[in-house]
């Protein structure tokens, strides 16, 4: 006889954790006679004959396999296998005692089947338990017998699910399991959660991970790194682009007085991330269309109701953060700080995000150039002129085309602000340096001098920054017009 197993992978879990490919089993049952056994397809209600350990989980339907098991006649069941069945069967003794009498006599593949046996409808699940405890304590539990127990728990808890139990029943299987010595080699805990999440019952995810922590089920993956059940289903939050749900979720538990993990920390804050960059994307395009005159622009009301969400996404991220330091160790400072510069950068905030910089490396965490030079745009933008000078001190070790790069977000930044005749001195270090400006950003910054050139810096900024410009072979000449209004007179200068 011979074990054929087919799982079909139902969903593949991401982001800083390892998530495993989980199982889809197929409902089945089980049809023995001595000469074959076999798997088939049942919908039938599981009875339960229950004594000594009752399982807390109420009552079950048959389990999910996908399975088919075959025999010939050169591999019957032996004699012992139908024994043991028939010794279980009459509950006279407790079942470790007739399992330890009769070892010697049931191979791997048979105590397998007794376990599969007594898992199926009109069978008793607490000797399914019993037998799977004993064959733990006999280290008897190969990759096998795992794949086995896995499909009957994974049956179990999806029955009790559709079946719209209480949640306290599914959480008291997972204890049950947990007592025997279930050690599958992914999260049973995730793989729940996903079951309620994939059956749209989301506001009972929500309590399943309240229980969970209530009951302090010890959560922790195959390599050993602890993610945990808030983590988890604040992830698949995220990922379905519910990032406020996500949020919520983590400080709520956090202020019933339950402890979220440290990671469902770092991914709430993920999460703020992301509404911040999406809100000010939206923002962005509404102020595009109230430019061009497609809508109105923006009233003090609205703009201080865009402050005022901004500002509180930023006090929750920091809230996140505070905790987060608080309850784990060093190694996830670099994290947090690095959750909090992205967020400091989408909420457009130069000096905290510059502190943010500096603290991350204090930490050790690597910093790219590009995070720099944004986060230079953002002060140039605000003109925070003691920022700048900090942030610039860096290009005297770097190369040429670095320094072009930091120049060049430095000099949009300005724009960016409104600060004009900083973006052209910007322009002009640049061609002292023998740095050569973007086509675009040079368009930009004469484009924005012409439209303030009646004022008196602005028409002695634009003239030396064409003059320059020209020296750089990067321009042609240009004609100055000026009139003067008393005489009706025109005078043309060519620079």
């Amino acid at each position: 006889m011979a074990f054929t197993h087919r799982f079909t992978s139902l969903t593949e879990l991401s982001f800083r954790f390892h998530w495993h490919r989980l199982l889809s089993p197929q409902i089945v049952q089980t049809f023995i006679s001595k000469h074959s056994l076999r798997i088939i397809s049942t919908n039938q209600n599981l009875a339960f004959v229950l004594r000594k350990r009752k399982p807390k989980f109420k009552i079950l339907k048959s389990v999910e396999l996908d399975q088919y098991l075959r025999s010939d006649d050169e591999e019957e069941m032996g004699e012992g296998f139908f024994e043991a069945i028939e010794e279980l069967e009459r509950m006279v003794r407790e079942p470790s005692d007739i399992l330890g009498d009769m070892n010697g006599r049931l191979s791997a593949r048979e105590l397998r089947l007794v376990l599969v046996y007594f898992s199926q409808q009109g069978r008793d699940s607490w000797c399914a338990l019993e037998v799977f405890e004993w064959l733990k304590k006999e280290n008897k539990v190969d990759n096998e017998t795992m794949e086995v127990m896995v499909s009957i728990t994974c049956s179990w808890a999806k029955k009790l699910i559709e079946n719209e139990a209480d949640v306290g029943d599914v959480v008291d299987l997972l204890l049950e399991m947990d007592c025997v010595g279930f050690k599958p080699g992914f999260s049973m805990i995730d793989k729940v959660i996903s079951m309620y999440w994939e059956m749209e019952k989301k506001e009972e995810a929500v309590l399943f991970v309240e229980n969970v922590l209530r009951k302090g089920i010890e959560y922790e993956d195959d390599e050993g790194e602890k993610g945990g059940p808030t983590a988890y289903l604040a992830w698949k939050m995220m990922v379905d682009g519910n990032y406020m749900d996500a949020v919520n979720l983590v400080i709520n538990l956090k202020e019933s007085g339950l402890k979220p993990e440290i990671s469902s920390y770092l991914i709430a804050m993920t999460a703020i991330v992301k509404e911040l960059n999406d809100f000010a994307k939206a923002l962005r395009k509404l102020k595009g269309l109230a430019k061009s005159g497609l809508i109105a622009e923006l009233d003090d009301e609205n703009v201080e109701l865009i402050e005022k969400y901004q500002a509180n996404l930023v006090a929750q991220g920091l809230r996140l953060s505070k905790w987060a330091i608080k309850e784990g160790s060093s190694s996830v400072h670099g994290s947090v700080h690095e959750r909090l510069l992205a967020m400091y950068i989408c909420a457009g905030r130069g000096l905290e995000a510059e502190t943010q910089l500096w603290e991350m490396k204090v930490v050790g965490k690597e910093v790219g150039g590009e995070l720099y030079d944004i986060v230079l745009a953002i002060c140039a933008s605000q003109k925070e002129s003691s920022s700048i000078s900090r942030l610039l001190t860096r290009m005297e070790v770097w190369s040429s085309e670095n320094r072009r790069k930091s120049l060049s977000w430095l000099l949009r930044g300005y724009v960016k602000g409104g600060h004009v005749v900083s973006a052209a001195e910007t322009m002009v270090k640049m061609l002292e340096m023998g740095l050569c400006p973007e086509y675009l950003d040079g368009v930009a910054v004469l484009q924005e001098l012409r439209k303030r050139i009646q004022h008196p810096p602005n028409l002695e900024t634009y003239i030396n920054l064409c003059r320059r410009l020209y020296d750089a072979s990067l321009i042609g000449p240009c004609l100055v017009y000026l009139y003067i209004k008393k005489y009706k007179l025109w005078v043309i200068n060519m620079v």
